[in-house]
C-alpha cells in the first residue's frame, strides 16, 4: 500500500467527515450526504475519502453478496469492514491510504 498525495490545509472536521465515510454499513450514507453538501464537497480531503469510501463499500458489498452461498462471503464482508475501518482511522490521522486499482479507478474517472 503506497500513500496517495497528501492534501494541504485539512481541518479536523474534513478529518471527521472521512472518517466517517469509511464506517461499516452507514459509511456509504455518510459518504453520498457529504458529496451532496456544497460545502464538504468542495473540501478536496473529503471528497477524495467520500469517494474512495463509496467505491469500496460498493466492492465489499458485492463481493461479499457473491460469495455469501459459501462461509468465505461472511469473512469477506468481516475483512472488507475491518480494512474500511483502518482507512478511516488513517483518514482521522490526515492520511490518504492508497487503495489498489480503486484510488487510481476513482482519479481517472475524475471523481477525486
Amino acid at each position: 500500500m503506497s500513500q496517495a498525495p497528501m492534501f494541504t490545509d485539512v481541518t479536523s472536521d474534513d478529518k471527521m467527515w472521512a472518517l466517517l465515510a469509511y464506517l461499516p454499513f452507514v459509511g456509504w450514507i455518510i459518504a453520498i450526504v457529504a458529496l451532496l453538501m456544497e460545502d464538504k464537497k468542495a473540501r478536496p480531503f473529503i471528497k477524495f475519502h467520500s469517494v474512495q469510501a463509496l467505491a469500496l463499500a460498493i466492492i465489499n458489498g458485492v463481493v461479499a453478496g457473491v460469495l455469501a452461498a459459501v462461509v468465505i462471503g461472511v469473512c469477506t464482508g468481516i475483512a472488507g469492514a475491518v480494512y474500511m475501518l483502518y482507512i478511516g482511522y488513517k483518514a482521522y490521522q490526515g492520511e490518504t491510504i492508497k487503495v489498489p486499482f480503486v484510488t487510481d479507478f476513482i482519479r481517472n474517472q475524475g471523481w477525486a
